[in-house]
Protein backbone atom coordinates (compact mmCIF):
# COMPACT_ATOMS: atom_id res chain seq x y z
CA UNK A 1 0.00 0.00 0.00
CA UNK A 2 2.81 2.44 0.89
CA UNK A 3 4.53 1.96 -2.50
CA UNK A 4 1.29 2.60 -4.40
CA UNK A 5 0.86 5.86 -2.53
CA UNK A 6 4.49 6.97 -2.84
CA UNK A 7 4.52 6.93 -6.66
CA UNK A 8 1.85 9.63 -7.07
CA UNK A 9 3.49 11.47 -4.19
CA UNK A 10 6.84 11.57 -5.96
CA UNK A 11 5.13 12.58 -9.20
CA UNK A 12 3.46 15.50 -7.39
CA UNK A 13 6.81 16.69 -6.04
CA UNK A 14 8.37 16.57 -9.54
CA UNK A 15 5.37 18.42 -10.99
CA UNK A 16 5.57 21.11 -8.29
CA UNK A 17 9.25 21.74 -9.09
CA UNK A 18 8.44 21.83 -12.81
CA UNK A 19 5.57 24.27 -12.23
CA UNK A 20 7.87 26.55 -10.22
CA UNK A 21 10.44 26.57 -13.05
CA UNK A 22 7.78 27.25 -15.70
CA UNK A 23 6.41 30.17 -13.69
CA UNK A 24 9.87 31.66 -13.33
CA UNK A 25 10.58 31.21 -17.05
CA UNK A 26 7.17 32.70 -17.95
CA UNK A 27 7.83 35.71 -15.76
CA UNK A 28 11.20 36.32 -17.49
CA UNK A 29 9.67 35.91 -20.97
CA UNK A 30 6.89 38.36 -20.12
CA UNK A 31 9.43 40.82 -18.72
CA UNK A 32 11.66 40.70 -21.81
CA UNK A 33 8.70 40.99 -24.18
CA UNK A 34 9.18 37.53 -25.77
CA UNK A 35 5.46 36.97 -26.38
CA UNK A 36 5.78 33.85 -28.51
CA UNK A 37 7.89 32.07 -25.91
CA UNK A 38 5.53 33.31 -23.18
CA UNK A 39 2.53 31.73 -24.96
CA UNK A 40 4.37 28.42 -25.25
CA UNK A 41 5.35 28.50 -21.58
CA UNK A 42 1.83 29.43 -20.50
CA UNK A 43 0.35 26.44 -22.38
CA UNK A 44 2.99 24.14 -20.89
CA UNK A 45 2.26 25.54 -17.42
CA UNK A 46 -1.48 24.82 -17.78
CA UNK A 47 -0.71 21.20 -18.77
CA UNK A 48 1.62 20.78 -15.79
CA UNK A 49 -1.00 22.18 -13.41
CA UNK A 50 -3.63 19.83 -14.87
CA UNK A 51 -1.28 16.88 -14.38
CA UNK A 52 -0.72 18.03 -10.79
CA UNK A 53 -4.49 18.06 -10.12
CA UNK A 54 -4.88 14.55 -11.58
CA UNK A 55 -1.94 13.18 -9.56
CA UNK A 56 -3.37 14.68 -6.37
CA UNK A 57 -6.78 13.08 -7.09
CA UNK A 58 -5.11 9.66 -7.53
CA UNK A 59 -3.26 10.14 -4.26
CA UNK A 60 -6.49 10.97 -2.44
CA UNK A 61 -8.24 7.91 -3.89
CA UNK A 62 -5.50 5.57 -2.66
CA UNK A 63 -5.13 7.08 0.79
CA UNK A 64 -7.01 5.34 3.65
CA UNK A 65 -10.18 7.10 4.78
CA UNK A 66 -9.82 8.54 8.28
CA UNK A 67 -13.16 8.78 10.12
CA UNK A 68 -13.98 12.35 10.98
CA UNK A 69 -14.21 12.90 14.70
CA UNK A 70 -17.33 14.76 15.83
CA UNK A 71 -16.63 18.25 17.06
CA UNK A 72 -17.51 18.48 20.76
CA UNK A 73 -19.91 21.27 21.67
CA UNK A 74 -18.24 24.33 23.19
CA UNK A 75 -18.03 24.31 26.97
CA UNK A 76 -20.30 26.82 28.65
CA UNK A 77 -19.10 28.79 31.65
CA UNK A 78 -20.82 28.20 34.97
CA UNK A 79 -22.51 31.62 34.77
CA UNK A 80 -23.95 30.71 31.34
CA UNK A 81 -25.24 27.40 32.69
CA UNK A 82 -26.91 29.13 35.64
CA UNK A 83 -28.30 31.82 33.33
CA UNK A 84 -29.92 29.15 31.13
CA UNK A 85 -31.60 27.49 34.11
CA UNK A 86 -32.86 30.76 35.61
CA UNK A 87 -34.13 31.94 32.22
CA UNK A 88 -36.25 28.80 32.01
CA UNK A 89 -37.63 29.30 35.53
CA UNK A 90 -38.14 33.11 35.19
CA UNK A 91 -38.02 33.50 39.01
CA UNK A 92 -35.29 33.57 41.68
CA UNK A 93 -34.13 30.08 42.64
CA UNK A 94 -31.87 28.26 45.07
CA UNK A 95 -28.72 26.52 43.79
CA UNK A 96 -30.25 23.09 44.37
CA UNK A 97 -33.16 23.85 42.03
CA UNK A 98 -30.88 25.53 39.49
CA UNK A 99 -28.74 22.39 39.31
CA UNK A 100 -31.81 20.15 39.01
CA UNK A 101 -33.21 22.25 36.15
CA UNK A 102 -29.86 22.31 34.37
CA UNK A 103 -29.44 18.53 34.70
CA UNK A 104 -32.98 17.95 33.44
CA UNK A 105 -32.96 20.20 30.40
CA UNK A 106 -29.41 21.20 29.41
CA UNK A 107 -26.24 19.32 28.40
CA UNK A 108 -23.09 19.25 30.49
CA UNK A 109 -22.54 19.09 34.22
CA UNK A 110 -23.19 21.89 36.68
CA UNK A 111 -21.16 21.29 39.84
CA UNK A 112 -22.72 22.51 43.09
CA UNK A 113 -19.38 23.48 44.64
CA UNK A 114 -18.73 25.95 41.83
CA UNK A 115 -21.87 27.94 42.68
CA UNK A 116 -20.59 28.83 46.14
CA UNK A 117 -18.51 31.83 45.13
CA UNK A 118 -20.44 32.74 41.99
CA UNK A 119 -22.41 35.64 43.48
CA UNK A 120 -19.29 37.18 45.05
CA UNK A 121 -17.42 36.85 41.76
CA UNK A 122 -20.26 38.58 39.93
CA UNK A 123 -20.33 41.45 42.44
CA UNK A 124 -16.57 41.93 42.21
CA UNK A 125 -16.80 41.98 38.42
CA UNK A 126 -19.54 44.62 38.55
CA UNK A 127 -17.53 46.85 40.88
CA UNK A 128 -14.44 46.62 38.65
CA UNK A 129 -16.39 47.44 35.45
CA UNK A 130 -19.99 48.47 36.19
CA UNK A 131 -22.48 47.20 33.59
CA UNK A 132 -19.61 45.77 31.55
CA UNK A 133 -21.52 42.53 31.00
CA UNK A 134 -24.90 41.96 29.34
CA UNK A 135 -26.19 40.49 32.59
CA UNK A 136 -25.07 39.61 36.11
CA UNK A 137 -26.12 36.79 38.39
CA UNK A 138 -27.17 38.47 41.60
CA UNK A 139 -29.07 37.61 44.77
CA UNK A 140 -32.76 38.18 45.16
CA UNK A 141 -33.48 41.06 47.55
CA UNK A 142 -35.60 40.77 50.69
CA UNK A 143 -38.69 42.97 50.59
CA UNK A 144 -38.25 44.24 54.16
CA UNK A 145 -34.52 45.11 54.30
CA UNK A 146 -33.67 45.16 50.58
CA UNK A 147 -30.69 43.02 51.60
CA UNK A 148 -29.40 39.93 49.76
CA UNK A 149 -31.81 37.03 50.22
CA UNK A 150 -29.91 34.03 51.48
CA UNK A 151 -29.49 31.28 48.90
CA UNK A 152 -31.56 32.77 46.06
CA UNK A 153 -30.07 33.75 42.70
CA UNK A 154 -31.65 35.99 40.07
CA UNK A 155 -30.69 37.69 36.80
CA UNK A 156 -29.85 41.38 36.87
CA UNK A 157 -31.89 42.12 33.74
CA UNK A 158 -35.14 41.02 35.39
CA UNK A 159 -37.44 43.78 36.66
CA UNK A 160 -36.68 44.77 40.23
CA UNK A 161 -40.14 43.59 41.31
CA UNK A 162 -39.21 40.09 40.12
CA UNK A 163 -35.90 40.12 41.99
CA UNK A 164 -37.50 41.22 45.29
CA UNK A 165 -39.01 38.48 47.46
CA UNK A 166 -41.70 39.02 50.08
CA UNK A 167 -43.64 36.80 52.51
CA UNK A 168 -45.62 35.02 49.78
CA UNK A 169 -42.90 34.97 47.12
CA UNK A 170 -41.44 31.57 47.96
CA UNK A 171 -44.76 29.86 47.24
CA UNK A 172 -45.57 32.02 44.24
CA UNK A 173 -42.15 31.44 42.69
CA UNK A 174 -42.47 27.69 43.32
CA UNK A 175 -45.76 27.65 41.43
CA UNK A 176 -44.43 29.81 38.58
CA UNK A 177 -41.41 27.50 38.25
CA UNK A 178 -43.73 24.48 38.23
CA UNK A 179 -45.67 25.93 35.30
CA UNK A 180 -42.49 26.70 33.35
CA UNK A 181 -41.05 23.23 33.96
CA UNK A 182 -44.36 21.59 33.00
CA UNK A 183 -44.47 23.58 29.76
CA UNK A 184 -40.94 22.51 28.86
CA UNK A 185 -41.54 18.85 29.76
CA UNK A 186 -44.62 18.82 27.53
CA UNK A 187 -42.30 19.49 24.57
CA UNK A 188 -40.01 16.54 25.35
CA UNK A 189 -40.33 12.82 24.49
CA UNK A 190 -41.55 10.34 27.11
CA UNK A 191 -38.03 9.03 27.74
CA UNK A 192 -36.79 12.39 29.10
CA UNK A 193 -36.53 10.79 32.53
CA UNK A 194 -34.57 13.51 34.34
CA UNK A 195 -37.06 16.16 33.26
CA UNK A 196 -40.04 14.04 34.30
CA UNK A 197 -38.51 13.30 37.69
CA UNK A 198 -38.11 17.03 38.23
CA UNK A 199 -41.72 17.59 37.22
CA UNK A 200 -42.81 14.96 39.73
CA UNK A 201 -40.99 16.81 42.50
CA UNK A 202 -43.05 19.90 41.69
CA UNK A 203 -46.25 17.90 41.38
CA UNK A 204 -45.74 16.37 44.83
CA UNK A 205 -45.87 19.86 46.36
CA UNK A 206 -49.06 21.01 44.58
CA UNK A 207 -52.46 19.68 45.71
CA UNK A 208 -54.12 17.64 42.98
CA UNK A 209 -51.14 17.83 40.61
CA UNK A 210 -49.86 14.26 40.97
CA UNK A 211 -51.68 11.66 38.90
CA UNK A 212 -53.13 8.48 40.43
CA UNK A 213 -50.54 6.33 38.67
CA UNK A 214 -47.73 8.08 40.54
CA UNK A 215 -46.52 10.06 37.56
CA UNK A 216 -46.89 13.71 36.69
CA UNK A 217 -48.82 14.94 33.67
CA UNK A 218 -47.43 18.29 32.46
CA UNK A 219 -50.88 19.64 31.63
CA UNK A 220 -52.29 18.71 35.04
CA UNK A 221 -49.31 20.16 36.91
CA UNK A 222 -49.56 23.45 35.05
CA UNK A 223 -53.33 23.63 35.57
CA UNK A 224 -53.18 23.01 39.32
CA UNK A 225 -50.23 25.37 39.78
CA UNK A 226 -52.03 28.16 37.95
CA UNK A 227 -55.17 27.57 40.02
CA UNK A 228 -53.24 28.07 43.26
CA UNK A 229 -51.39 31.04 41.76
CA UNK A 230 -54.73 32.81 41.39
CA UNK A 231 -55.02 32.74 45.18
CA UNK A 232 -51.62 34.26 46.04
CA UNK A 233 -50.44 36.21 43.02
CA UNK A 234 -52.27 39.52 43.55
CA UNK A 235 -51.06 40.00 47.15
CA UNK A 236 -47.51 38.91 46.31
CA UNK A 237 -47.37 41.24 43.30
CA UNK A 238 -48.45 44.17 45.47
CA UNK A 239 -45.82 43.37 48.13
CA UNK A 240 -43.09 43.11 45.54
CA UNK A 241 -44.10 46.27 43.74
CA UNK A 242 -44.03 48.26 46.99
CA UNK A 243 -40.60 46.87 47.89
CA UNK A 244 -39.29 47.58 44.39
CA UNK A 245 -40.47 51.18 44.67
CA UNK A 246 -38.59 51.61 47.96
CA UNK A 247 -35.52 50.00 46.44
CA UNK A 248 -35.55 52.42 43.51
CA UNK A 249 -35.62 55.35 45.96
CA UNK A 250 -32.94 54.04 48.34
CA UNK A 251 -30.54 51.90 46.31
CA UNK A 252 -28.30 52.68 43.39
CA UNK A 253 -25.44 51.10 41.49
CA UNK A 254 -24.21 47.81 42.91
CA UNK A 255 -26.73 47.89 45.78
CA UNK A 256 -29.66 47.80 43.36
CA UNK A 257 -28.29 44.51 42.07
CA UNK A 258 -26.51 42.93 45.02
CA UNK A 259 -28.47 44.36 47.95
CA UNK A 260 -28.00 46.96 50.65
CA UNK A 261 -25.69 46.40 53.58
CA UNK A 262 -26.93 46.77 57.16
CA UNK A 263 -24.72 49.81 57.80
CA UNK A 264 -26.35 51.61 54.87
CA UNK A 265 -29.83 50.64 56.03
CA UNK A 266 -29.24 52.05 59.51
CA UNK A 267 -28.09 55.37 58.05
CA UNK A 268 -31.10 55.53 55.73
CA UNK A 269 -33.51 54.86 58.58
CA UNK A 270 -32.20 57.79 60.68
Amino acid sequence: MSESISAPGEQIELLERRIDRLRADLRRAATTGDRAHARTLRAELRRAEQEWDEALARLEERAPVVPRQPTPPPMLSIREQVHHALTLLTVPAAPKLIIAVHDAFFPGELVAARLTSLRRDEERSFKVAPYGRPYYLCPALTADLLAPARGLLAISTWPLATRVVGPLSARVDFLVAAVKVAQRVAQLPDDAHDARRLLWRFAAGIPGAASVAGGADPGLVAKQAEAELDVHLEADTADRAAAASRAQDRLDGAEALFGARLQRLRKTAK
